[in-house]
């Protein structure tokens, strides 16, 4: 099965092929099919997730699926939330993962309060017109590390600390990150409803 990632980002693109591997399902970037980005104009994870993977498969024709992803900071209101691939761009930086990572901690010096959770929305549909679209959310809590550790991973993972592990993202292998990181958990969930919702309706036509 051909499934459009509404995304194109290669650290999603290769997790989420990991994780729905089981399935047999074949994630094809959206911008390899000629679409490009959607509007995000929600502020939460889920509704803008459901606009991107409801834009991706009008655009293709297929099924789509969608992440929504961002870090979630306790002292800042749960903020950046869903601007948290732009979250350096408000303090005079260029858009990158580097900058977001320092913007962060330099508005988080002198803070005490370090929790922070990564959160992933994943979304499905069949249609962009499906009424029912598969809907599954992973969160992770954790810390800011008050410096990058680790070379792994993108994003913020340099900096967020699992008191677990004792250890941040970056420094997981990826098998173990891709277990227990907040896309991973989210994959889990959407593996488990497709096979319920997507894969079980096919084998008993």
């Amino acid at each position: 099965m051909k499934l459009v990632l509404a995304s194109n980002n290669r650290g999603k693109l290769a997790e989420l092929q990991a994780m729905l591997a089981p399935l047999g399902v074949e994630l094809i970037a959206q911008a390899e099919l000629g679409v490009g980005e959607a509007e995000e104009p929600f502020h939460t994870f889920v509704e803008n997730a459901l606009a991107k993977a409801r834009f991706a498969s009008a655009h293709t024709g297929l099924p789509a699926l969608a992440d929504d992803a961002g870090l979630c900071v306790a002292a800042f209101g749960g903020l950046p939330g869903v601007q948290t691939a732009y979250y350096a761009t408000q303090f005079g930086y260029e858009k990158s993962d580097t900058n977001n990572v320092r913007a962060l901690l330099e508005q988080m010096q002198g803070i005490a309060d370090r929790r922070a959770a990564m959160v992933s929305t994943l979304v499905a549909v069949r249609s962009p017109q499906d009424p029912e679209p598969l809907i599954a959310v992973g969160r992770v809590a954790g810390e800011i590390a008050p410096a990058p550790r680790g070379s792994g991973g993108f994003g913020f993972d340099p900096v967020m600390l699992l008191p677990a592990f004792g250890k941040t993202f970056a420094e997981l292998p990826v098998e173990v990150k891709n277990a227990h990181s907040h896309r991973g958990l989210a994959a889990q969930q959407m593996l488990a409803l497709m096979r319920t919702h997507w894969f079980a309706d096919t084998a008993k036509k």
